[in-house]
């Protein structure tokens, strides 16, 4: 099958009982179709072993030795995972173009009866389509930036607008990061290839017609890049900015960043990354109230002398359209329940030409 840009909002539902990527650990763990499965053809060592044979000895030998490791590995799949699929199981099948691992593969799939399939391109087909949305043509977008100094809550207003129908883009939630020097995450970030192909494919289900909210970052989320698309996109939009005051700002920290607090180690680690901005006597004094579990003092004083400077300074050379503003009495989730009639009002005039 060959895919197209409309099937990248719902690659979740190709005509295919199971997807397999037939790559190396490797190459599936960089990026790969949302929902496949990795059963790979050749392993690691072994696509090394055999491209040097390729290139430095004989073509032919290459060939058969892949062929053998192909053989073993696609009977282990066969005697493991695939053991219990039915006779009317419809596999579809790619490698990195669509070639020989994938192919070799489908072979022994149809030769046992499964509808197979093959995409066409393979793994670079996809890849393409993600570029070319997210880099090489403009976005059909009408994107509203929710802009707001650390701790007013924007992630989570994002998430109530969404409940509430609004189209949005949680650039931190595909990013696996909070955006912030404090911002990391279990799991780690994704690579920036399997990044883009997440925000390709939210991109992909959106409406056009209708506006979309994305968070107002700069144009990195921890180390993943935002593609070009986007952020001509987002330099370009309109602009709506919670505020709040500083105490609520500290205390709703507190509670989002309980993980890290309850982490030590994690949270020294992270305090130490700001040394060369904020010097050592300063983010000793960070680490005493951490020690001490002064967590909404620490809070308060990270966003008056580090975050808040930050944002000041990062508004100044984008240069944003400037904004409409609401207020936030209070962040928690009633609080912010109340605030959203004037916060949707508020995006509803910016996102009107």
């Amino acid at each position: 099958m060959k895919l197209t840009l409309s099937d990248l909002g719902d690659l979740a539902n190709l005509p295919a009982d199971t997807v397999i990527d037939a790559r190396s650990p490797s190459e599936y763990a960089e990026d790969h179709l949302p929902g496949a499965i990795n059963l790979p053809s050749l392993s690691d060592a072994e696509r090394a072993e055999v491209g040097t044979i390729y290139v430095q000895q004989d073509r032919f030998l290459a060939r058969k030795i892949g062929a053998a490791h192909v053989a073993r590995n696609v009977a282990a799949h066969l005697e493991g995972p695939l053991a219990d699929k039915p006779g009317g199981w419809r596999p579809l099948v790619y490698c990195w173009r669509g070639g020989q691992r994938s192919g070799a593969f489908a072979t022994i799939l149809s030769q046992i009866g499964w509808r197979v399939r093959l995409l066409d391109g393979g793994y670079q087909s996809y890849r393409r389509l993600v570029a070319r949305l997210l880099h090489d043509t403009p976005l059909a977008l009408r994107p509203v930036l929710l802009d707001g100094n650390t701790g007013t809550a924007k992630t989570r207003l994002l998430a109530l607008l969404a409940d509430r129908g609004w189209q949005v883009i949680d650039l931190e939630a595909l990013a696996n990061h909070r955006g912030s020097a404090l911002g990391a995450q279990d799991g780690g970030q994704p690579s920036q290839k399997l990044f883009e192909g997440r925000l390709a494919q939210v991109i992909a289900r959106l409406d056009p017609a209708r506006p979309v909210v994305i968070e107002a970052e700069s144009s990195k989320v921890g180390e993943r890049i935002l593609p070009p698309s986007l952020w001509k996109a987002m330099c370009a939009a309109p602009v709506v900015e919670v505020t709040a005051r500083l105490p609520e700002r500290a205390r709703y920290l507190a509670r989002a960043y309980a993980d890290i607090a309850g982490d030590t180690a994690q949270l020294s680690q992270q305090l130490d990354l700001l040394r060369p901005l904020r010097g050592h006597k300063q983010v000793d004094e960070w680490h005493a109230m951490a020690e001490q579990g002064e967590l909404t003092a620490l809070a308060a004083s990270l966003v008056e002398l580090h975050y808040d400077p930050g944002y000041e300074r990062a508004r100044k050379r984008a240069a944003l359209t400037p904004p409409d503003r609401v207020t936030l009495e209070r962040l928690d989730d009633d609080g912010l329940q109340s605030a959203l009639p004037w916060l949707e009002a508020a995006l509803t005039r910016a996102a009107t030409p």
